[in-house]
């Protein structure tokens, strides 16, 4: 943890002349930034992937006329057919599982009053007034928005501008998904985490509501690199 608090140290003391007194805020967007370069190869992997399974699916209908209503033999066949084509159904959801250590990493850093037996001087650091050891709970607390309140409000939109963005591509690709009879025959339960994916942007908006403000600039930068990132990966 202290290594950790030292490099968020180093890239704000880095970003001090350009960014003034929010100069942590922006090394943690910057750190954000560099954790997904590091994991951009895993998600070319998964788009390569995904492009993987959609050619795999005349070979999935002429098993799904093979088993007729046979669903275990069914995905018992197409699983089969994955391992054989080296085609991984889950290896969309590895690049978001291993942006969690950072995620939880910066979450103990601000929650915590002192590291390595020392005072945590990282939270007298603030974006625009608003504490990076903040919650949207003490703004509320606090009586009235001030300058903190407006920042978590700008989250909140950029989140909800992305959210909506992914929803609609969410239930785009849920509906080709379906329409070629995909998804639901890949794994066991996969059909239901088709439907409720959709709705899942949406969770965002209460993680930044209940994190520090430090995660929550890690969560909003992330989803929205995301976004991006799959806007043009997925094209």
């Amino acid at each position: 943890m202290s290594a950790f608090a030292g490099l968020v140290e180093h890239l704000a003391d880095l970003l001090q002349p350009l960014f003034h007194a929010s100069a942590a805020a922006a090394a943690i967007v910057l750190f954000t930034a560099l954790v997904r370069l590091l994991v951009h190869p895993l998600s070319r992997a998964a788009a390569r992937g995904q492009r993987a399974r959609a050619a795999l699916q005349p070979r999935i209908a002429e098993l799904r006329k093979r088993h007729g209503k046979d669903q275990e033999a069914l995905q018992k066949a197409v699983l089969e057919l994955h391992a054989e084509q080296k085609v991984s159904p889950l290896s969309g959801c590895l690049p978001g599982l291993l942006q969690l250590p950072a995620f939880f990493l910066l979450y103990h850093l601000f929650s915590n009053s002192t590291i390595g037996g020392h005072d945590n001087g990282l939270l007298s650091h603030d974006l625009l007034g608003a504490p990076l050891g903040g919650r949207w709970g003490d703004v509320l607390a606090g009586g009235g928005l001030g300058s903190a309140g407006l920042v978590y409000l700008a989250l909140f939109a950029v989140v909800a501008v992305v959210a909506t963005f992914n929803f609609r591509r969410a239930r785009r690709t849920a509906a080709v998904a379906v329409a070629v009879g995909e998804g639901d025959q890949q794994v066991p339960g996969a059909g239901a985490v088709t439907k409720v994916m959709p709705y899942l942007s949406y969770f965002t908006l209460l993680t930044v509501a209940v994190v520090p403000l430090a995660a929550a600039l890690y969560v909003v930068t992330s989803t929205t690199w995301s976004a991006v990132e799959r806007a043009v990966l997925y094209r």
